[in-house]
């Protein structure tokens, strides 16, 4: 089982994604994106649940 955030954990993380991204220059956020999930995916330290964790981020855009 993989630990889980409360929701008000889900809200700071998507606080502080947003604030970051504010500091990121426009044509720089997708550059950071990718190094963010890069370092995500280091620390997970599993890279079939990245590929799931991916997907599952496709859905619904």
């Amino acid at each position: 089982m993989h630990p889980t955030l409360t929701l008000s954990g889900l809200e700071a993380v998507y606080d502080c994604l947003a604030e970051t991204l504010d500091q990121a220059p426009p044509e720089k956020a997708e550059l950071l994106l990718v190094k963010l999930a890069l370092l995500l995916g280091q620390d997970l330290g599993d890279a079939d649940r990245f590929s799931v964790l991916s997907q599952a981020a496709l859905q619904d855009l």
